[in-house]
């Protein structure tokens, strides 16, 4: 087996982790959302209308660097949106979607800022997530939800999609599921929480940015 083909596996293995714990702890439902891996050769996308909790490793979708389907089930239909990402920021080799129920909830009812989807209450949330903008809703697929996350891949961890859930990229699968968390956990304090808490203070961030290089 060559280098390739072992990271290639490893990345199979860590999609289906990563879609088994996500679906167990119910930020995925169905056959919704979808995770994507980079590879040396191309990237690796869950099917469409896979359900996230029970992936085979080896259906996993394979597309070549120009976007064709190499092996694998039929891969997700945001697969242009994922490609975005990687070929905007070369850093990022992991993108997990997911329809969270409270994010979801959130972009309902009415998010803290356009820009901002929640404003900044705890320490984790700022050096894990960061900035979050909302991009207005467009059917699953939209093309130009696509280019949107191109303009934005580089200034952010993730993007919001008003009623349909959070895209979160990182470094790894691995690291963009545990940011996604983050988000999704920070939703769910802000909306059950009554009076809503103030954010952080200047000095507090100040104080994130220095120790942790938190970017706020």
């Amino acid at each position: 087996m060559t280098s390739a083909q072992y990271a290639e596996n490893r990345a199979r293995e860590e999609i289906a982790r990563v879609g088994a714990d996500l679906y167990s702890r119910r930020y995925t439902v169905g056959s919704a959302g979808n995770i994507s891996a980079r590879l040396e050769d191309g990237w690796l996308i869950t099917p469409t209308d896979a359900c996230l909790g029970h992936l085979d490793p080896a259906a996993i979708a394979k597309v070549d660097r120009n976007g064709e389907w190499v092996s694998g089930d039929k891969p997700s239909k945001t697969l242009a949106l994922h490609r975005n990402v990687y070929d905007t920021n070369p850093a990022m080799h992991g993108v997990v979607h997911t329809h969270s129920t409270h994010l979801v909830a959130l972009s309902l009812a009415g998010v803290w800022k356009p820009d901002d989807i929640l404003p900044p209450i705890t320490p984790y949330y700022v050096m894990k997530v960061g900035h979050i903008p909302l991009i207005p809703y467009c059917r699953p697929g939209d093309p130009g939800v696509a280019e949107r996350v191109r303009a934005l891949a580089n200034e952010v961890r993730g993007v919001m999609l008003e009623r349909l859930g959070p895209v979160v990229w990182g470094k790894s699968v691995s690291e963009a599921a545990y940011a996604l968390e983050e988000l999704e956990e920070t939703a769910q304090l802000w909306l059950m929480t009554s009076p809503k808490p103030e954010p952080l203070g200047e000095a507090q961030l100040e104080e994130l940015r220095a120790t942790f290089g938190a970017k706020w």
